[in-house]
């Protein structure tokens, strides 16, 4: 605060105003010092020094009670009297315009409060408990939040457990930080005459941080400004070439957004379609950033059209005219009010074109969502209080689908951080994974079967949708479906998909330490470490290659195979894919595979004396269509009619036989299941099979690809009609998505 503030009247990098909000002139900050020092201050007025701040307050709360806020000013004043800001003025001129910066973005009386008194207990003798004692418990402890804040060195120096006790603080209460953002505005804006290597300092640690926390609070209004100031210390040529690009376009005769605006105008006045349409120039960060992507700019590119209607109807109703009348640059279209963002940002975005190739980008919005666009949740009053008919509103209003309470002031990243902060295992987790959150600047909406939807940064997977929906419980899924098909975890999510995440049954499930590749939120990350942690003899396995342990442990078996051979017939065996240098898991009496048994059931017709043998390629069962090749010995080999070795029999010559089932019901039978790895799932599989009567001859589970695993059993049924009700069972086991006849790729 004191220590960053510097003489304004000396130059430095200033942001211009085509890059500000409209609002009224910045105030000279030494005749507000005079103002402190002299203007009255007795109980039946308001100092004139808070003239200011009061104006910009009625503008957003008419019916405000000031007498909290002349009383916090008379303490403010006295208390930081004498005290001089490096540039010689008044220190009370700091909190002043502190205070004036939130009440111009519709800060409610508290904060103003709190806002006035931020310093006093940092910088003078009055203590938390006169604050509070003045002025209740919800201004004492804002002060102190801010107050904390101040004694925090958050730059890249900074220990983890203090940033993060920084942010906690910030947790709790949104307006926290929305006083800190305005303290370093003020202080941004006066930082022209420190040394460059201290300008460089603060400059990044404002860039890294404070602009990302203003983008999640939604404030956009001081996050452009932040944003040009940083631009101008950290990168001064690029900033003055990009200033005069803006002047040389400002010196144009011609204004093709102008003429754009009479456009739209024309076209909403022939609708009958009441509406404000005004130019938003870009500010400086944003005409760099178009001038790298496009090259050389034009007119239109220097800003962009925003209009302004009273109704959500309205917006689309303007969406509609526009898009009919004018030329729309259909790529260019979306909608953030369906779908907001997740720092409460709502607006139609489109684009529209003319003959000469100008394309002039237009946004639509409401009065009151362009408030919040702006202000964020400084602008949306006290988030802890509920609303004053809060029977009346509707349900989906109070609280989401999975019981969070819906608060439009406090948005779902901050909400989600102090969850972030009680899951980690340690300082230097919540630090990392934070700080990746923070680098992201753009977010995807997945949608969920119920309707419902979860926000997610650019690159999520769906192993971040399962944590992002079911937090800590999502150790238990297997797999996925995005739009209707089966995908893996690691699937990356695109926007507007739709998700249906596939949990399992197990309560011993657990994550898989791969799981860490394709996590990107902090909700995914801190969870999946924090088991690890806690499970670290789990974690040395998949660390130290022991991959018997950690290959059963994805397949199902290991402490399984016990359960597995219990249902196995004499002589069976098994061996793990380590045992098999990784060949797969095989459970079947010999190392071949399964080969051609005599065919009992069958009968050839007018040969009684041929040998009849069930092919091991196809398994057919009574009740299959079949067919018979003669082969040496005069034995006839049976296949289902719609076996592949049936195109290979009649290429190779082989004469058909015809054969059909007799008496006898009994079968064997190949099966493959194909499932998502999770512990004990051949156990869980060997006894559904169990249960239905069937005896396993031998089973293969191939190693797991990508988190999926295939099984192929050949078994033993008493009675062929018993299979489709084998089959369910085998479907029902958690896990397991498909069952089906296995066609083995076996020669003639």
């Amino acid at each position: 605060m004191s220590a960053e503030a510097t003489n304004p009247a000396t130059p430095g990098p200033v942001a211009p105003a085509v890059a500000r909000r409209r609002s009224r002139p910045r105030i000279d900050l030494r005749r507000l010092g005079r103002a402190a020092l002299l203007g009255p201050a007795s109980r039946d007025r308001l100092p004139d020094a808070i003239g200011h701040v009061v104006e910009a307050h009625r503008a957003h709360h008419p019916d405000a009670d000031l007498e909290i806020l002349r009383r916090a000013y008379v303490l403010a004043e006295s208390s930081h009297r004498g005290q001089m800001r490096k540039s010689g003025e008044p220190y009370i001129t700091h909190p002043l315009a502190v205070t004036l910066i939130l009440a111009e973005l519709g800060a409610e009386t508290t904060t103003l409060t709190a806002s006035l008194l931020h310093d006093t207990v940092e910088d003078t003798e009055v203590t938390l408990d006169q604050v509070g004692e003045q002025f209740g418990e919800e201004v004492r402890y804002l002060v102190d939040g801010v107050t904390k804040l101040e004694k925090v060195d958050y730059g890249t120096a900074a220990e983890p457990e203090t940033f993060r006790k920084m942010l906690v603080a910030t947790g709790n209460d949104v307006r926290v930080m929305s006083i800190k953002l305005a303290d370093r505005l003020h202080n941004m804006r006066t930082l022209g005459v420190m040394r460059p290597e201290k300008q460089a300092r603060i400059a990044k640690v404002t860039r890294d941080v404070l602009i990302p926390l203003a983008e999640r609070l939604g404030v956009q209004a001081l996050k452009s400004e932040l944003e040009d100031l940083v631009f101008a210390i950290l990168h001064p040529e690029e900033y003055a070439h990009t200033r005069e690009m803006i002047a040389a376009n400002a010196s144009r005769p011609d204004d093709p957004l102008a003429e754009f605006c009479d456009a739209i105008r024309a076209v909403l006045r022939e609708a009958d379609i009441p509406a404000e349409v005004l130019v938003r120039p870009r500010h400086f960060v944003s005409v760099h950033r178009v001038s790298r992507k496009r090259g050389d700019l034009r007119g239109a590119d220097f800003g962009r059209i925003l209009v302004l209607v009273n109704e959500d109807a309205d917006c689309y109703a303007v969406l509609g005219e526009l898009h009919t009348c004018l030329t729309p640059v259909v790529s260019e279209f979306k909608d953030f009010i369906a779908v907001p963002k997740f720092n409460l940002y709502q607006s139609l975005h489109t684009a529209v074109a003319r003959g000469d190739g100008q394309v002039a980008e237009v946004l639509i919005r409401t009065h009151q969502m362009h408030k919040v666009a702006e202000a964020g949740v400084v602008a949306l009053g006290n988030p802890y209080t509920a609303p004053a008919d809060s029977s009346a509103a509707p349900a989906e209003e109070q609280a989401t689908a999975d019981g969070e309470r819906v608060d439009p002031t406090r948005p779902g990243w901050l909400s989600r951080l102090l969850d972030w902060q009680r899951a980690a295992p340690d300082p230097d987790t919540f630090w990392s994974t934070l700080r990746e959150d923070l680098a992201q600047d753009r977010e995807i909406t997945v949608f969920r079967p119920d309707g419902g939807t979860l926000g997610l940064p650019e690159g999520a997977t769906c192993v971040d949708a399962a944590y992002a929906q079911y937090g800590e419980d999502a150790h238990a899924c297997i797999g996925a479906r995005v739009n209707g098909r089966l995908a893996t975890l690691s699937t990356v999510l695109r926007d507007g998909d739709t998700v249906q995440l596939l949990m399992g049954q197990d309560p011993a499930s657990e994550p898989s330490r791969e799981w860490l590749e394709h996590a990107h939120t902090p909700a995914a990350r801190i969870a999946i470490q924090r088991w690890l942690t806690a499970h670290p003899t789990s974690a040395t396995d998949l660390e130290t290659g022991d991959r018997e342990t950690a290959d059963d442990r994805a397949t199902g078996a290991g402490d399984d195979t016990e359960g597995v051979a219990a249902h196995q017939g004499p002589g069976s065996a098994v061996r793990t894919p380590a045992a098999e240098g990784g060949a797969g898991a095989v459970v079947r009496s010999s190392d071949e595979a399964p080969a051609p048994r005599p065919g009992d059931g069958v009968t050839v017709v007018g040969r009684p004396e041929a040998s009849a043998r069930l092919a091991g390629c196809c398994t057919p069962v009574p009740s299959d269509e079949v067919i018979g090749f003669a082969v040496r010995g005069g034995v006839v080999t049976v296949h289902r009619v719609e076996c592949a070795g049936v195109a290979r029999m009649r290429d190779g010559g082989r004469a058909e036989v015809d054969v059909r089932w007799g008496d006898t019901t009994e079968c064997r039978v190949t099966l493959f299941a194909e499932s998502f790895g999770r512990p004990h799932l051949l156990a869980d599989l060997t006894e559904a099979i169990a249960s239905e009567g069937a005896e396993i001859v031998s089973a293969t589970v191939e190693p797991p690809a990508q988190q999926r695993v295939r099984h192929t059993y050949t078994l033993q049924l008493p009675d062929a009609s018993h299979l489709p009700t084998l089959m369910r069972a085998m479907r029902n086991v958690a896990g397991v998505y498909d069952v089906g006849r296995a066609q083995h790729q076996v020669s003639a």
